[in-house]
């Protein structure tokens, strides 16, 4: 990956929606190019998807939390499907410390939170974080930070 990579790169992630006939003239190549170093990116795994970012309030989705799971490790073959599954799961990491499962969700409202929570107790211990206020959105790495 050279400079011009970083620079799609960086200009995919600000807008996926972008025109390659913009990139090429911010990047100094023809539109076929960008196009096929863009191809060459995902072939190679760089580039996993394109997304847009919604604003889950304005859907009714006011309760954002993280739920902290201490889960024996003979439960992850039952757990892995399960967390899957579940349509309001945004994330979930398997991490060190105390707990082993790092959960992000979305609910309407605390009731629903409450019923999920008490299906994912099945699995182990919990403990959840509300979250108030989001100050850094979620955002990408920058890639030609080294």
């Amino acid at each position: 990956m050279d400079q011009v990579d970083e620079k799609i790169i960086q200009m995919l992630q600000q807008d996926a929606r972008i025109p390659v006939k913009e990139i090429a003239k911010e990047v100094f190549l023809s539109s076929p190019a960008v196009s096929a170093r863009i191809d060459r990116l995902v072939q190679n795994g760089l580039i996993k998807g394109y997304h847009m970012t919604i604003d889950r309030t304005k859907l009714g989705y006011d309760v954002t939390a993280f739920i902290s799971l201490e889960m024996a490790p003979t439960k992850k073959p039952q757990f892995y499907p399960f967390i899957k599954e579940c349509p309001n799961v945004l994330e979930c990491n398997c991490i060190t410390g105390q707990y082993s499962q790092l959960i992000k969700v979305a609910f309407r409202n605390t009731a629903d939170l409450d019923v999920f929570i008490g299906h994912l107790q099945q699995f182990g211990r919990t403990s959840t974080q509300i979250v108030f206020s989001t100050p850094v959105e979620p955002r990408d790495v920058n890639v030609s930070a080294k």
